[in-house]
Formats: C-alpha cells, structure tokens, sequence
C-alpha cells in the first residue's frame, strides 16, 4: 500500500478528505458528483450476455474520455452488449470512482492512470484490473503571456494544478524539480507557488489573475486560452513518441473473473469508438460534444472545443510504461512510496479482440498479469 509523507498538512488533508484514498490521484479533480442513466435502447430480438441485465459503466464527461462519451453517443456499447443494457454513470473525480468500482455501482470505467494506481495499491492488487487504453496527452501548461513569456519566467510565478498529488500535480512538480527548483510538495511553497485548484474554478482565477497559469488538462487548458492565455508547453513534448497515458480503462477484478464476454463486449466497443474517432475526427468532435452536453448540460463552444480535441489522441494501447513511469514521478515528488505495480494490467482480452482485427497485440511493460 503507498504511503505519503506524514506531515501535518497533508494529515489536515486527509482528514478533510475522510473517505477519498491516501492521494486524492483524481485524473482532472471536477469534484465528486455522479449521475445515473438508464435511457439507452436495447435491438430488438438481441440477447444477454452471461445472462447480465446490465454492464455498469463509469467515465468522465470530459474529452480525455472521449472514447467513452462516442461510444456512448452512437450507441457502440449497447450493440455489443445486445440485449444487457449498458447502464451508464458519470463521474467528476477519480476517487469517486474508485469507490463506485469497489462497491460495486459500477462494473467498468474510464479514469486517469493516478486513481488507477492508487485503487490498485490502495487494495494491495485486489480491487481493479486496467484492461485498456484510451487516451494520451491533453495536458498543457498555460499562462497568462504579460507575466510569463519564457518557461525560465514561471520560477517565482503562481501556478494552479488541479488537486494535491492528482496526475497534473505530480507531473508539474517534476518538471519544477528538473528546472532544479525546490518546491514543498505538500504545501506547494518554493522556488514556485503551486495553487491547487478545481478546475472548474481555475479559468476565473486566471481571469482574476490570482494565479499566473496552470498545468490543466483538457478542456481547462483550452478554457484560460480562450481567456487570453498562451500555451507554454505541451506535456506530450516530454514524453517519447509525445504520448503519455492520460485515460485507461478498468474493471473491478470480480467482474472481469465471472462476466469476461461481458468485458470483451465493452472492449470490442472501445476499439470500434477509437478506430472511427481516428477516421471521422471532425464528426466523432461534434459526436463527442453532443454527449458531452447531455452529462453536463453545456456543449463546449468551438474556440475551446477544436483546439482541446486536436490534443488529445485517441489509442488502445494503455501506454503501460509510461504509467509506470508517472508512479515513479510521484514517489520522486516524495507523495508515494514506491508501489508494487506487477499485475496492474490484464490485457488478454483487449489482445483478442485487436487480433481479431487484425491489429497487434499491446505491451504490459512487465506489469501484467502472469
């Protein structure tokens, strides 16, 4: 299990926290609300798999999980899943999830690779399974161009990541320690102030110029451009191949053990969402802002929408090893003890479904199942 520095502010936040895991890891920290479904339509004359009424399934209403709002839209899932209805829930932070996936409201979800990391550790391997990628990059620094025009410009400057210890949080604070600069990772105070702040909230607070930029995801980073803000660095920059995992795929270890057509259903679906975003951009954007606006009750205009979507790029292949590399990230930061990752994934049934197709087989980087 990973533990974290015992320092007072972070036992302050923990204690704040009650329920959430030791790292609060949300992928893009939108708070904790979660929303049912239950309007989807089953074909006639189709059948249940594995005798199932329903498959549970959880995302984001967020273009990192683009995969999942398409193939919710165009109704994918509920073809493959036949006469099983495709239950949906949406969610706002990773932890949330996390819970959901272990009591059970939720059988398969789309989430980022912090929260996926921590549930996996948090239960000592016995909660979770990756079983697919989904989605790389998305993330960006921002800042506002009159105070910051060069990355030297952010030492001494305030800038907001969305949660204490969440993916973008650790990711800043490694590349602030690669600068050579000195920051308190649980304070956040150092050679630069990092702010924690709900990305729901941190476009006005840059509009406010209470903070200087941020390291965002999705559709944030678009938001505060669209407020003035410029682009400093593109986090898929630092990466090989400029892909990182930004979105993964997982499954409660239970399901996955007695419903495994079930699982190759969600799958097939997945893959058939990516394989037709990547060939239909322009309409699989349109398709995902639909959907986008039915979870949350806005579409997202143009000037955010098409500039946020050209960034994030759409895969199956989990990306194993950078995740392995994000965890290390964060125990450099000093909020993690080094995890045991060995087992993380399980992607058999993601390989059979890409050989079906064709397609070849995705790597575990040593942390799959044996």
């Amino acid at each position: 299990m990973p533990a974290i520095n015992n320092s007072p502010f972070l036992r302050r936040s923990i204690a704040a926290l009650a329920a959430l895991p030791l790292l609060t890891l949300a992928a893009c920290g939108y708070g904790s609300d979660a929303k049912s479904d239950d309007t989807a339509k089953v074909a006639a004359g189709a059948r249940k798999i594995d005798g199932l009424g329903s498959v549970k399934i959880g995302y984001f209403p967020n273009l990192t999980h683009g995969t999942a709002l398409v193939g919710r839209e165009r109704g994918l899932f509920q073809k493959e899943l036949g006469a099983t209805k495709a239950d949906y829930a949406t969610f706002n932070a990773g932890p949330s999830e996390i819970e959901a996936l272990n009591s059970g409201s939720i059988d398969i979800g789309w989430i980022g690779p912090s929260p996926a990391i921590n549930g996996y550790t948090k239960s000592d391997g016995k909660s979770l399974k990756i079983i697919g990628g989904s989605a790389s990059g998305g993330v960006k620094l921002v800042v506002d161009p009159k105070k910051i025009t060069s990355l030297k410009d952010v030492k001494g400057k305030k800038i907001a990541t969305p949660q204490l210890g969440n993916t973008q949080d650790v990711a800043f604070l490694n590349w602030a320690a690669e600068q050579g600069w000195k920051v308190d990772p649980q304070s956040g105070k150092g050679d630069v102030t990092v702010v924690r702040s709900d990305n729901k909230v941190t476009p006005d607070a840059f509009k406010s110029g209470s903070i200087d930029g941020a390291w965002v995801p999705e559709p944030t980073a678009s938001k505060l451009v669209a407020e003035g803000g410029k682009v400093l660095l593109d986090e898929s920059s630092l990466w090989p191949g400029n892909k990182f995992v930004i979105t993964n795929i997982i499954v409660r270890q239970a399901f996955l053990k007695e419903h495994p057509k079930a699982v190759e259903a969600v799958l097939k679906a997945s893959v058939e969402a990516n394989k037709w975003i990547n060939a239909n951009p322009e309409q699989a954007k349109q398709a995902a802002n639909k959907q986008l606006a039915e979870d949350s009750g806005k579409a997202l205009p143009a000037d955010v929408l098409d500039p946020a979507w050209k960034s994030v790029q759409f895969t199956d292949d989990p990306l194993a090893a950078t995740l392995d590399t994000e965890a290390a990230h964060a125990v450099k930061a000093g909020l993690l003890k080094k995890p045991d990752l060995k087992g993380i994934y399980d992607l058999t049934i993601l390989d059979k479904v890409l050989k079906a197709q064709g397609a070849s087989p995705v790597d575990a980087a040593g942390l799959g199942t044996s």
